[in-house]
């Protein structure tokens, strides 16, 4: 499993704690430090089945200004979506957790965690 996190983040230290506590295997990716490219971003997405607008922190100061709440949330606009989150990781949901048989969560909550694991 890869963990994406911010370490300032409540929710990505209370998932860190619960991969611990149940001895799972996983690898850290800080992903401030080590931003996902698009195609990650894209294969992400694909695994959580989400779109871009789904995983996106609009109350970020990056989102107001970009003007994200003015996007189209459509096909159209997917790529644009994806583009603000590679150069502006701060906008991405966190944690991420994708494990190694293909699955993915949004891990803020405790439910989401163990359904991972």
């Amino acid at each position: 499993m890869e963990i994406w996190i911010n370490p300032a983040c409540s929710k990505c230290r209370s998932a860190l704690s619960l991969l611990d506590a149940e001895k799972a295997e996983y690898t850290v990716r800080r992903y401030l430090e080590d931003p996902p490219s698009a195609a990650e971003i894209r294969e992400v997405l694909s695994r959580l089945g989400l779109e871009p607008w789904d995983i996106t922190r609009t109350g970020e100061s990056a989102a107001g200004e970009l003007g994200l709440s003015g996007w189209p949330r459509d096909p159209g606009s997917r790529e644009r979506w994806i583009e603000a989150l590679a150069a502006h990781p701060i906008l991405i949901q966190r944690p991420i957790i994708t494990a190694d048989d293909g699955h993915a969560v949004v891990g803020r909550t405790e439910d989401a965690v163990r359904s991972i694991l």
